[in-house]
């Protein structure tokens, strides 16, 4: 499939069906995102897949709670649109998906951030092709998930995806029109 056709299917699921897909669907997904380019050629991307029933149930508790201090000091336009979105706390994709994919970036690359950033993209094309939903999940305090999970101190969760079929009837939000998002020569 060409990638302006994926990219335009792809949507935000944050609900799957209970069946597992192949865990060599999983590993060809990523096999794809580590192809991503980086500075340096660095490829400081780290991909954790947590198919484990309790410790998924453990990475949502965490997070959960970590919500729950995040929503108790949200005030003002960003609390009012959480609220009209009627998104809370609760995260129950991050135990009822299949998988989890963990993605980290190692700090002391030379522009690891954006490197991992465009593995994240290409592994968000390569599951849509692949048939299966996810949600880009970035919990508001990542160091209880990396301390669960003994992360190594040169390593940051960049964002938790919940992997599996989509089940979520929600449609994709809509996009800006093109030349809202473009100029040339100039802003």
């Amino acid at each position: 499939m060409r990638v302006l056709e994926l990219a335009k299917r792809r949507k935000t699921v944050r609900k799957f069906l209970p069946d597992r897909p192949p865990k060599e669907d999983i590993l060809k997904a990523i096999k794809a995102a580590k192809e991503a380019p980086s500075g340096m050629n660095a490829q400081p991307w780290r991909f954790v897949v947590i198919n484990d029933e309790w410790l998924k149930g453990k990475i949502r508790e965490l997070c959960e709670a970590e919500e729950k201090k995040f929503y108790s000091r949200t005030k003002g336009d960003l609390m009012a649109w959480l609220n009209a979105k009627g998104f809370k706390p609760e995260k129950p994709f991050l135990s009822e998906a299949p998988y989890l994919i963990l993605v980290f970036g190692h700090t002391k690359a030379p522009y690891w951030l954006q490197s991992t950033w465009i593995a994240v993209g290409y592994l968000l094309l390569a599951l849509e092709e692949l048939g299966l939903g996810t949600v880009t999940y970035t919990p508001p305090n990542p160091k209880p998930v990396e301390e669960l999970l003994k992360t190594p101190p040169e390593y940051k969760l960049q964002t938790i995806l919940p992997v599996g079929y989509p089940a979520d009837p929600k449609p994709k939000y809509e996009r800006k029109r093109l030349e809202e998002v473009v100029s040339f020569n100039g802003f």
